[in-house]
C-alpha cells in the first residue's frame, strides 16, 4: 500500500498503470491490533481502506496464486472467478512489486490447529476480545468448578511484540470486566505467557525485557521462560516444564514466516522463504521485479559485520516502500537507484494502559514515558490524517468515559438466528 501511494502521487495516468492486488479491500496497521482487542480502539479505525487511499490506482481483491515472472504473469483468483467457477485468471504486468507479508507461523503441536488462536489480522483480534468475554460469561453462569477454572485461564504462547501486547491489554480488559460479575474477582482471572528462549520483548534490550518480565509477574500474570508447549489436546495447555493447564483460551503468536505465495513463484528465495534482494530493493538474478518487508531479505548496509538482514518490522517496511516507489520510478526514467539504509532506532511496546517499555536511541524508558512514546509514535505513523484524528479522538473518549466490556461474539456467526428462526435445527454456539 505504500509503494502503491507513493507512486500514485510521483506518475501520471497516461504515463503508468497502478493495479494493486490484495485479498482484502484494506491495510491492516497491525501495531494498534492489541488495543482494538481490549476495546480502547474502534476496529474499523485499525485499517486503512484501499480505494479511498488509492484512488488513482485500480484496486483488485482477490489473490495470487502463482507467479510467472519469466513471462511476466501472475495468475489470480477474485470474488468473481470463485463465484462464476471459472478458475485462476492470468494477468501480465511489466513492473512486479510482490510484498505479501507474513503469516503465523505454527509449529506440529498437537490440539493446536483444533485449539489456537491467532494474533495476526483485526478478525482475530476482534474474535479474541468476544471469546476472552464469553469466557467470563461461562464462568459466572455454572457451577462447575474445572469448567469455570479453564474459562478463567488464558494462556498465550510467544513473548515477542505480538504475544506480549495482547496478553497485557486484554489482561488489563478482562480484570477490568470481571469487577462487573457478581460472583467473579479479577484475581480469579489466570494469564499465563509462554516463551521458549529466556527473555520476552528482545527487540527492547535486555534490561527493558527483565523489566518487562518483572512488571508482568507483579500483576499476578505467570510467566514461563525457556518453556514450550508440548500439546493442547482437549483444551489442556500441557507445557515442557511439566505442568498441565485446563484452558479455552489458548493464543498462539509464536513468530512469523513468509507468506506461501513465495514459493508458487520462480523468483529466488534464501533458506528461510524469503526473497533475496539486493540493497536497492530489486529481486537478485531478475529484472523488473522488486520486493520489501517481511517477505524480503534485503542487505542492511548500517550494520557492523556483512550477511545482516534488515529486521522483518514495520520500521523498515515503511521506509523500504518508499525507496522502493523512488527506484520503480527511477528505473522507468533510466536514472541511477538508490541503496536502502536505515539503522534502527529503537523499539516500544505497550504493557497495557499506561504501562510500557522503550528503547530509543540508546536511551531507555519505562512505565508511563513508554507508553506516551508507543501511542505517540505509532499515532504518527499509522496512514492518512483520518485514521490519525479517529484514533486520536478515540484515546480522548476513552480517558473521559469507562471501558466498553461488551461483547459481540455473534458477529462470527450472523445468520445463527435466522436459521434458529427458519427451523432448521442450529442452535447459535458459543466459543
Amino acid at each position: 500500500m505504500y509503494t502503491a501511494l507513493h507512486l500514485q502521487r510521483k506518475l501520471r495516468a497516461d504515463e503508468a498503470e497502478i493495479l494493486v492486488l490484495s485479498p482484502d479491500p484494506y491495510m491492516t496497521y497491525q501495531p494498534f491490533l492489541p488495543e482494538a482487542a481490549a476495546g480502547s480502539i474502534s476496529p474499523r479505525h485499525v485499517v486503512v481502506p484501499l480505494r479511498r487511499t488509492l484512488d488513482k490506482c485500480q484496486v483488485l481483491v482477490g489473490e495470487a496464486v502463482g507467479i510467472d515472472h519469466a513471462k511476466r504473469t501472475a495468475t489470480i483468483t477474485t470474488l468473481a472467478t470463485r463465484e462464476q467457477g471459472t478458475g485462476p485468471i492470468d494477468i501480465h504486468y511489466d513492473e512486479l512489486v510482490i510484498a505479501p507479508g507474513s503469516v503465523s507461523r505454527t509449529l506440529p503441536v498437537p490440539g493446536l490447529a483444533e485449539h489456537g488462536i491467532g494474533f495476526k489480522t483485526v478478525e482475530e483480534a476482534i474474535g479474541l476480545r468476544n471469546h476472552v468475554l464469553e469466557q467470563l460469561d461461562i464462568a459466572s453462569s455454572t457451577r462447575d468448578p474445572e469448567v469455570r477454572a479453564a474459562a478463567l485461564t488464558f494462556v498465550f504462547v510467544g513473548g515477542g511484540y505480538a504475544g506480549v501486547e495482547a496478553l497485557a491489554e486484554l489482561e488489563d480488559m478482562a480484570r477490568y470486566a470481571a469487577r462487573y460479575y457478581h460472583n467473579l474477582e479479577p484475581n480469579d482471572l489466570k494469564f499465563l505467557l509462554v516463551e521458549a528462549t529466556g527473555r520476552i520483548l528482545p527487540e527492547v534490550g535486555e534490561e527493558m525485557g527483565v523489566y518487562a518480565v518483572r512488571e508482568l509477574r507483579g500483576r499476578n500474570i505467570d510467566v514461563r521462560l525457556e518453556t514450550r508447549l508440548e500439546s493442547c489436546e482437549n483444551r489442556v495447555a500441557v507445557l515442557s516444564d511439566g505442568s498441565r493447564h485446563p484452558t479455552r483460551t489458548l493464543v498462539w503468536t509464536a513468530g512469523v514466516k513468509p507468506h506461501p505465495v513465495l514459493a508458487a513463484t520462480d523468483l529466488p528465495r534464501n533458506e528461510r522463504g524469503r526473497l533475496r534482494c539486493r540493497p536497492d530493493l530489486r529481486i537478485e538474478e531478475v529484472d523488473h521485479a522488486w520486493s520489501a518487508g517481511d517477505a524480503a531479505a534485503v542487505p542492511d548496509l548500517t550494520a557492523e559485520r556483512e550477511g545482516v538482514e534488515c529486521a522483518p518490522n514495520a520500521q523498515h517496511a515503511v521506509r523500504q516502500a518508499k525507496t522502493l516507489a523512488g527506484n520503480v520510478i527511477a528505473a522507468l526514467h533510466g536514472r541511477p537507484l538508490t541503496e536502502y539504509r536505515h539503522k534502527y532506532v529503537g523499539s516500544v511496546a505497550s504493557l497495557g494502559l499506561h504501562k510500557g517499555v522503550a528503547h530509543v536511541y540508546g536511551r531507555k524508558f519505562k512505565g508511563y514515558p513508554a507508553w506516551f512514546l508507543h501511542r505517540a509514535y505509532h499515532l504518527s505513523r499509522v496512514p492518512t490524517f483520518n485514521r490519525k484524528a479517529r484514533v486520536l479522538a478515540e484515546w480522548t473518549l476513552a480517558g473521559l468515559f469507562k471501558r466498553e466490556i461488551v461483547s459481540l461474539g455473534s458477529l462470527e456467526n450472523p445468520r445463527a438466528e435466522f436459521e434458529l428462526a427458519a427451523g432448521t435445527g442450529r442452535q447459535p454456539e458459543a466459543s
